[in-house]
């Protein structure tokens, strides 16, 4: 079985054939990263009919290559960067660094199974992702909308427009409204344009979550069996989590995810603060499930948040401690689902070989 490592940048790719037997680079090719280039790769790779691929960083600058490989049945795999950094650090020749040699180097780690693991398919997480994507961009620019929109109404009426505005309600105030000259008449004009941007918003961030909600079902999760997840929040939670294997442990992601307290000071054990790193768009969702399930006196984070406060936790405090619970849940949940939806594939496999 030959190695091929892959060194990708943005523009182009550096592919090496190493021997895993004798460590021996058996070639070296490099493509323009486009489907031509693609082509040309595989062409080099017959040479090898027994191959398997290390790509480094391949959810980064080697995605699009590792998913193109994974499409034609190649077997892939994923060597992070600070893998191959380690091998070229050991290896002969120190520092010296080109990208034949950064290859080479992601070869060798799939060769000696050290970091790397096997890429995956993209899949409803990805969906999920795209979705939620588009939801925010959505939300902002109705968000942008709708403060225009307060502010023409506030130009053409007295006291202006209740903050909990609507589409339908800011149409029903400029009927009971004349103009009665050109500005005011360009003022209406250009409500009537933005009332019906948000009418269009407001459709298609409908649309958005049907979607969600059928790709969730398609996925299978349990998420939204949890007090405070709907369709929306699990979309976030699923689609910028990814595979929830990647993290260790529940600490691993809930460091990822920025719900980790952190030490004042590494003398003081007792005392932690507010962590400021992680994904903030995880850390949002959460915080939104937390302050649901307080609000519910019969859920279980109520629960929990007033056993913090029984034990003479301050609110700030018991609040962060529900969030951090909870992100340890909601790993376990995903991670379970997971397990869940690759089994049939597993067992799939095995009849098949």
């Amino acid at each position: 079985m030959i190695v091929i490592g892959i060194d990708p940048h943005k523009s182009t790719h550096t592919a090496t054939a190493v021997d895993p037997a004798t460590n021996t680079d058996l070639g070296s090719i490099r493509i323009d990263a486009t489907l031509t280039g693609y082509k040309t790769l595989i062409a080099w790779a017959k040479s090898w009919p027994q191959r398997q691929w290390a790509v480094e960083n391949a959810y980064g600058l080697g995605h699009h290559l590792a998913q193109w490989l994974l499409v034609l049945g190649e077997v892939t795999l994923d060597v992070p960067t600070t893998a191959t950094a380690r091998v070229r650090e050991l290896s002969r020749g120190g520092r010296r660094k080109n990208d034949r040699i950064d290859a080479a180097a992601a070869a060798c780690v799939a060769a000696l199974q050290g970091d790397a693991r096997p890429v995956d398919p993209e899949g409803p997480a990805e969906i999920l992702g795209l979705l939620d994507e588009r939801r925010t961009n959505l939300s902002n620019s109705r968000t942008r909308s709708m403060n225009q929109l307060h502010a023409l109404l506030r130009q053409l009426l007295a006291g202006g427009a209740p903050t909990s505005l609507t589409a339908s309600a800011a149409a029903a105030l400029l009927r009971s409204f004349r103009a009665k000259s050109p500005v005011d008449r360009m003022r209406v004009g250009l409500c009537r344009d933005l009332i019906a941007d948000i009418r269009r918003l407001d459709d298609q961030l409908a649309a958005n979550e049907k979607q969600m909600a059928e790709t969730l079902d398609e996925h299978g999760t349990r998420l939204r069996e949890v007090d405070g997840i709907g369709a929306v929040t699990a979309a976030r939670l699923i689609g910028r989590t990814g595979r929830p294997d990647r993290f260790p442990t529940a600490a691993a992601f809930a460091n990822y995810n920025g719900s980790a307290p952190v030490q004042i000071a590494s003398a003081d054990t007792d005392r932690h603060r507010l962590s400021r790193y992680g994904d903030r768009q995880l850390n949002s969702a959460l915080y939104t499930v937390a302050m649901v399930q307080i609000r519910m006196r019969a859920s279980a984070g109520r629960n929990y948040f007033e056993k913090k406060i029984a034990e003479g936790k301050k609110p700030a405090a018991a609040r962060r401690a529900l969030k951090r619970h909870l992100s340890d849940h909601v790993w376990r949940i995903m991670l379970s689902d997971e397990k869940r939806r690759l089994q049939p594939e597993k067992n799939h496999s095995a009849r098949a070989a």
